[in-house]
């Protein structure tokens, strides 16, 4: 199967009657067999995709096809596509039909992009390996005794190995863009609001964001232009014109970065890392680029007031999921006390338990103060300190991940270290930022390194434009190398 970069290289091909959707489509279900064993997807759409192939092809020929045609796209368990199942990762779906299409995913329906399958992830999107998920973990492409990131695992490796085209996940606090550091693949979290939650199971409904998984910024630009916008459906969605995001990828001036400190001189950063983000720093200089360490210092609180947030609206969001009305329901209810506390013990996995837990804890009566209140008044420091430095920079950089991807089951039982992974990348979720993860080379083991870029809330366009110029300068280090 030819490799193709981008889909703009797809559809000059569809043009000159090189492929067809249908050709495609037969060569990414062959792969998708040839590589179950990273077990990235839970259900392949195999008749259905080969039928809307031929409808997409139909319409090519006839020049009425959406500006997304030829684009095989696969989406995250926790994405509802109408008459397909939707378990996000757990036993409690178990069965569960969606009867409707999330806004996000039916916008690229609608421009005939084609959906091949559902993507493994960490159950309800609580992890940072992909090691939670019902049904099973998720392996990297790059090494398949290594993770392959989380929660958002199995749409990063899919795109990583070629399984697909493009991928939609779902962000809540590093989800998108630390697997796609993970698999040396591109990740976008747009600004809080610029796309639909209408259709995305909920985690924690003020962090959530729906973002694509791609091999290029091009890509993930036109999937972002086609999602974004007003939704009837979606209260919180903003209203703000989307701009043509895929027409504006060109950077052609000096910009002002900020770089974490910590990033670049903490030993909690692996060297090769740290050695990666350096470079990507000294090329910026070198290009005329104004770049300077900024001071982070409610840098200790962004996990706490993350974790403390995020749980509590997890216990209030998962409380829906009972065994009454849908999915799971366990044998052993002999009343509906029982139905309950054991359908939910024997639904939910141990991650999703523990922080259901701990988000019940700190928003009950005796702690609600200590915790949850004091958290909503840390957030709001950590976002008046963000946008303070977004009006000194226009970007802030730091690596994407503290280490590079870890060996399956190597921090299963030490939930904190886990969780230190999403270290530099819960910030924008805090704060409701956009942030791109772009690959930043390997290290010695050929392990894939990931740099972040954020920018001030909407500012896409600008983060998309800058986006593309460093992973220019990225390719080209690689390259030499």
């Amino acid at each position: 199967m030819k490799e193709y970069l981008t889909l703009a290289d797809i559809q000059h091909d569809l043009r000159a009657g090189i492929t067809t959707c249908e050709e495609l489509v037969g060569q990414y279900l062959a792969r998708i067999e040839a590589n179950r064993h990273l077990n990235a997807f839970v259900e392949v759409y195999t008749d259905e995709a080969r039928q809307r192939a031929r409808e997409i092809d139909i319409r090519i020929q006839q020049g009425r096809a959406g500006k997304l045609a030829g684009l095989v796209l696969g989406v995250k368990d926790v994405l509802c596509h109408a008459g397909h199942g939707v378990q996000a990762g757990s036993h409690i779906l178990d069965g569960y039909q969606s009867p409707f299409t999330a806004t996000a995913v039916q916008r690229v329906l609608d421009e005939d992009a084609l959906v091949i399958g559902r993507q493994n992830c960490d159950e309800f999107a609580m992890g940072s390996s992909n090691e939670s998920s019902f049904f099973g973990p998720v392996r990297n492409a790059a090494d398949p005794t290594r993770v392959p990131g989380g929660s958002s695992g199995g749409s990063a490796v899919a795109v990583q190995a070629g399984l697909c085209h493009a991928s939609l996940g779902s962000d809540t606090g590093g989800s998108v863009r630390q697997p796609a550091a993970f698999c040396h693949v591109v990740g976008l979290k747009p600004t809080y609001g610029r796309v639909s939650r209408w259709g995305l199971l909920a985690y924690a409904s003020s962090f959530d964001c729906i973002g694509p998984i791609t091999k290029t910024v091009e890509d993930a630009a036109l999937l972002l232009e086609v999602m974004a916008g007003a939704d009837e459906y979606d209260s919180t969605v903003s209203t703000r014109e989307v701009p043509a995001y895929s027409q504006q990828l060109k950077w052609d001036r000096p910009a002002r970065v900020g770089y974490l400190r910590e990033s670049v001189e903490s030993e909690a950063v692996e060297p090769a890392i740290r050695e990666r983000t350096r470079a990507v720093l000294d090329q910026l200089r070198e290009q005329g680029h104004v770049v300077e360490p900024v001071e982070m210092p409610l840098l200790r609180y962004f996990l706490p007031t993350y974790y403390i947030l995020t749980t509590a609206e997890a216990s209030s969001n998962l409380s829906r999921f009972d065994g009454v009305r849908y999915g799971y329901r366990s044998p052993e209810g002999q009343d509906l006390e029982s139905l309950y506390k054991k359908s939910r013990t024997e639904g939910f996995g141990d991650e999703v338990r523990r922080r259901i837990l701990l988000g019940t804890f700190v928003l009950s009566a005796n702690y609600y103060d200590a915790y949850y209140t004091k958290a909503q008044r840390v957030r709001k420091l950590i976002r008046e300190e963000t946008e303070r430095l977004l009006t000194q920079y226009d970007f802030l950089l730091s690596p994407v991940t503290p280490t590079t991807a870890f060996r399956l089951g190597e921090k299963m039982d030490d939930p904190l270290q886990m969780y230190l992974a999403d270290i530099f990348t819960v910030q924008a979720n805090v704060v409701g930022a956009p942030a791109i993860s772009v690959p930043n080379g390997t290290d010695a083991h050929g392990l894939p390194i990931g740099i972040q870029l954020m920018a001030r809330p909407f500012g896409e366009s600008d983060l998309l434009a800058f986006g593309t110029y460093v992973n220019s300068l990225t390719s080209v280090d690689e390259n030499v190398e």
